[in-house]
């Protein structure tokens, strides 16, 4: 027999036949998590008999503070069961709410638990598809129907794709900063004396909402040290650069925060150019991650694929919903790439990655804002929402998503025009954000 025979038990693989390895054991992770024999499938069949419709679908936006508004949706039933979602998008949320009103004419008198038929013809049919606006609005209303599927069965969602693949998920909380280093490593301190285990910061200065690059990066590189000396070496320190580098920047200050040791550099370089994050990907060696502004498994395929992160971070709320975060991890576990799921949203997006990271095997940590108790998002919520333990997240209780909220206090908080923060450089240039 021929070494180079197809049957040869060492037959050389074609660089073709290698690049299939990924997808084939994607495909078999994604079989065993909505194909025929999986729990979503019997699942859907154990809610067929209730003959559920959807019979209306209303969204809200509610201003929490003067810098930020949230979008948030119910879908409701035939049978009383209601189904909650969010389509948070910075700053464009009038626009978010009237994209997930336009699925109202095309949800009402449908089977809501055929969740993957809905995706589809929201994704496809439309024809203009992709974007923050598109894809959160399918995620609002994809989310919403897992919920709905969860209370039918009266499972909760994470049991419905996969079971668990952990006990408890890692949690890593934002602590802020501060104008001076001490200040910066004051807060990351107290983080770590309220039982967190990991944090995240901007790190990287700007003045007066001009970023200048070497002083941005030399200050961002005295506050990371302050804090690792601050909270000693086993506590997680995550950095979001948020895309405000440039490519020059991007590389300053991944080669100096190297003796650091972060967990990640989160969003150094912007999402146009793939090139430009290989480029940074071969001159340092700390770990990358990328991925709150990419959509569907479609963005993430050739990151990837190429091994340009250590780790992708999809958002639920914005990168196609439930069963899409799975099928983006389910690319990434087949290239040994680890999930940390973007979440600065509310209690909803919350719920609904930790569901998918329970089930995913790839997961590494994930991501939300404060950590602190707010009470009014405990009366919206009406207690509901996470539960922490030494800073990690217990397993969703109840059927569905865990989580729904208060209509009436939706309307005391209606819709307050907000803008983001505008960086420009010394010389009056634009610069990014």
């Amino acid at each position: 027999m021929s070494p180079s025979s197809p049957s040869h038990p060492f037959s050389p693989i074609s660089r073709r036949g290698l690049l299939r390895i990924p997808a084939v054991a994607a495909l078999a992770a994604l079989r065993a998590t909505v194909g025929p024999e999986s729990g979503f499938a019997a699942s859907r069949d154990k809610a067929k008999p209730l003959n559920l419709r959807v019979t209306d679908l209303k969204s809200w936006i509610v201003n929490h503070s003067a810098g930020k508004n949230y979008v948030f949706c119910k879908i409701f039933t035939n049978e009383g069961i209601v189904g909650v979602g969010e389509g948070s998008v910075t700053s464009k949320a009038a626009t978010m709410k009237a994209a997930i009103d336009e699925h109202h004419r095309y949800l009402v008198g449908l089977d809501p638990t055929d969740i993957e038929m809905h995706w589809q013809a929201m994704y496809r049919w439309p024809r203009w598809r992709g974007g923050p606006i598109l894809n959160s609005a399918i995620s609002a209303v994809e989310i919403a129907l897992w919920d709905i599927l969860g209370q039918a069965v009266g499972q909760p969602i994470y049991q419905l794709i996969g079971g668990k693949a952990r006990n408890r998920v890692q949690m890593y909380v934002h602590p802020g900063g501060g104008p001076t280093p001490e200040a910066y490593a004051e807060r990351w301190l107290a983080a770590k004396e309220a039982g967190w285990t990991a944090g995240k910061g901007g790190f990287v200065t700007t003045h007066d909402d001009v970023i200048e690059p070497v002083r941005s990066v030399s200050e961002g590189i005295a506050n990371l040290k302050a804090v690792r000396e601050s909270v000693g070496p086993d506590f997680a320190v995550c950095i979001d650069v948020h895309g405000k580098a440039t490519p020059t920047m991007a590389s300053s200050f991944c080669r100096q925060a190297e003796p650091f040791n972060p967990y990640f550099v989160e969003e150094a370089t912007q999402i146009e150019d793939l090139e430009e994050l290989a480029r940074l990907r071969a001159m340092t060696t700390i770990p990358l991650a990328t991925g709150e502004r990419l959509f569907t498994k479609y963005g993430f395929s050739q990151i990837c694929h190429r091994h340009l992160v250590d780790y992708i971070q999809p958002d639920v709320v914005h990168c196609g919903g439930i069963l899409e975060l799975k099928k983006i991890a389910a690319i990434a576990e087949a290239n040994r790439i680890e999930l940390c799921p973007h979440n600065p949203q509310s209690e909803i997006s919350t719920m609904a990655s930790l569901h998918v990271d329970f089930s995913t095997p790839n997961f590494a940590i994930q991501e939300i804002s404060s950590g602190r108790r707010d009470p009014f998002w405990d009366d919206f919520f009406l207690g509901g929402g996470p539960r922490y333990d030494g800073g990690f997240a217990l397993p969703p209780e109840g059927a569905g998503l865990g989580v729904t909220f208060d209509e009436s206090m939706a309307a005391r908080r209606p819709y307050v025009p907000v803008t983001r923060q505008q960086l420009r450089f010394p010389d009056g240039g634009v610069a990014d954000h």
